[in-house]
């Protein structure tokens, strides 16, 4: 009987000992693989991220499944559960439900590839926006712009509107407003636009060939609003990527004020006019 308790233990230790070796292993030549196929321009690491760390779970799954089917008194005990106890097979299938809802929502996110793996993403209903890290089989790992890891469950962003700034072109086209006032000079306000940001490093010309031999402006500038004491103009501005739109947005709305204090072109605020009236209390005998 000892001997038997010892061969069952050594079975046991045996099973769960080759299924974490073959994954640190398996692990280890996928991160060889992604880190070779990163070079390329058109590589996608998306399947063999979610490969890579679904790899543990299944072997240590087989192996549980390889012990309970060698040990007889775990397989009998498997069978009386399932087939007599059927609370408990409720109680658990109702715990474990969020846990098997996330792992089939990771597996649809795989198949149909709403977002890949360093694509820049926006959650509708929390806000967040950031760059996909992992996706692993219970949740994704979203990087925002402050470099911290948001970590959130694959069912819950499967049920939310995605929106994906790089899902066929990774271009954005960004939008610079800037008000001045009735005072000044639009056309002279609209050229100083175009000149600051056509001269910064991270515009991108996205005309095309007809445009360009059309003789249409690179930066399409347009009056779009005549306010209460300002007209606001909107410079229509493109860039490779998220990230470089905002440094170009940043940097030309600095330029851009600047150059108008040269130029005398205002940048108006609010004017309110109060007007105290005189009350005097008048009285008559």
């Amino acid at each position: 009987m000892k001997d038997e308790y010892f061969n069952y233990l050594l079975l046991i230790g045996l099973s769960y000992g080759c299924a974490i070796i073959l994954a640190l292993i398996l692990r280890k030549m996928f991160n060889v693989i992604i880190k070779r196929n990163s070079s390329k321009d058109d590589a996608d690491p998306t399947n063999l991220i979610f490969i890579k760390n679904s790899i543990s779970f299944l072997l240590l799954l087989i192996a549980t499944s390889w012990v309970f089917h060698k040990i007889p008194y775990l397989k009998n005990l498997g069978t009386a559960l399932f087939a007599g106890a059927g609370v408990l097979v409720a109680i658990v299938g109702f715990a474990s439900q969020k846990a098997f809802s996330n792992i089939i929502s990771g597996i649809f996110l795989l198949i149909f590839k709403p977002f890949k793996v360093g694509e820049a993403v926006r959650l509708s209903s929390d806000n967040l926006f950031g760059v996909v890290e992992n996706i692993t089989l219970r949740h994704t790992v979203i990087r925002d712009f402050e470099f911290k890891r948001i970590i959130i469950p694959n069912s819950r962003i499967s049920e939310d509107v995605i929106v994906n700034s790089s899902i066929e072109d990774a271009k954005i086209r960004k939008h610079l407003e800037f008000d001045i006032s009735y005072d000044s000079n639009i056309d002279k306000a609209m050229d100083i636009m175009r000149t600051i940001i056509s001269d910064h490093q991270f515009f991108v010309d996205n005309r095309t060939e007809e445009q360009v031999s059309n003789g249409d402006p690179a930066i399409d500038i347009r009056v779009v609003n005549l306010g209460d004491f300002s007209i606001k103009l909107r410079a229509y501005v493109w860039a490779e990527d998220y990230v470089q739109a905002f440094v170009l947005q940043t940097d030309c709305l600095k330029a851009v004020k600047e150059k108008f204090d040269q130029e005398s072109i205002e940048i108006p605020f609010p004017y309110r006019t109060i007007v105290y009236k005189d009350k005097t209390n008048t009285s008559t005998d």
